[in-house]
């Protein structure tokens, strides 16, 4: 799939979980910074895991000031984890509506490619379940 047919889903969805290691879609592609704006003023819930990377930190700023998020939903939305030697190494993952029709899909860390991998149903569960159970241990609360 495309990045824009990413971009409908993401469009229809009403809670969407992102493992990042950047941010680089939700801050410098203006397609998605669009649509984050718009979902994010109809209370479509964002969930991020983000390495403490100096990228992330500056990102997560620019991210605070471009949606206008208070400290308090940042320290809701975002758990940051301890940055990995696998960070260079990771894309970027969605899942949209986990407690629904769930679907997980990942892109480049970049869009210098438009293809994006569309995962089956049962992955699609596997990476809701182990977000969820990652956020969970970290921030004692549901996603």
């Amino acid at each position: 799939m495309t990045i824009k047919q990413l971009i409908k889903i993401e469009d229809k969805a009403k809670e969407v979980w992102v493992v990042s290691p950047a941010l680089h879609y939700d801050i410098e592609n203006k397609d998605f910074s669009e649509l984050v704006s718009v979902n994010l003023g109809e209370k479509t819930k964002y969930r991020y895991i983000v390495p403490a990377t100096k990228t992330v930190e500056k990102n997560m700023k620019a991210y605070q000031k471009m949606y206008q998020m208070s400290d308090i939903d940042m320290i809701k939305n975002f758990l940051i984890l301890p940055e990995s030697d696998f960070n260079p190494f990771i894309s970027e993952v969605a899942i949209y509506d986990a407690s629904g029709d769930c679907i997980a899909c990942s892109a480049p860390p970049t869009e210098e490619e438009d293809i994006v991998i569309k995962y089956d149903d049962k992955t699609s569960k596997e990476m809701a379940a182990a977000f969820k159970s990652i956020w969970k241990k970290y921030m004692r609360t549901n996603p």
